[in-house]
């Protein structure tokens, strides 16, 4: 009886984790698609060196954190067949959707910081 818990929950996570990197691969193609849209119209005239450096350090850190997540993703790509390397597979899932959302939110931040310097500035 516990085995067959145990073998449902298992298949619930490995699903999960299939829909977990869907949403993570839309993510980091959606996050590449958007930042080489916004760096491609060259650097905009940036009234400090403070916020110069603020934003550097949150394109730096959304890249960064994208590259981490692309990581994670590309290890998850081949199914394991042992139990116990398939919840490793379900972890490395996970921590790559969390990777992507960290680096969305860098990227959020930095539209924030571009909009609030503009509100003031302008």
């Amino acid at each position: 009886m516990l085995k067959n818990h145990l073998r449902r929950d298992l298949q619930w996570l490995k699903r999960q984790a299939r829909k977990d990197r869907r949403i993570t691969v839309a993510i980091l193609g959606g996050l590449l698609a958007a930042w080489t849209h916004q760096l491609s119209g060259g650097p905009g005239a940036s009234p400090s060196p403070l916020l110069l450096a603020l934003s550097a350090a949150l394109v730096v850190g959304s890249g960064g954190a994208w590259l981490v997540s692309a990581y994670f993703v590309t290890r998850s790509l081949r199914a394991r067949r042992e139990p116990a390397e398939e919840l490793r597979w379900v972890a490395r899932i996970r921590l790559g959707k969390e990777w992507a959302f960290a680096s969305l939110s860098a990227y959020v931040a930095w539209h924030l910081l571009h909009f609030v310097t503009e509100l003031v500035m302008g």
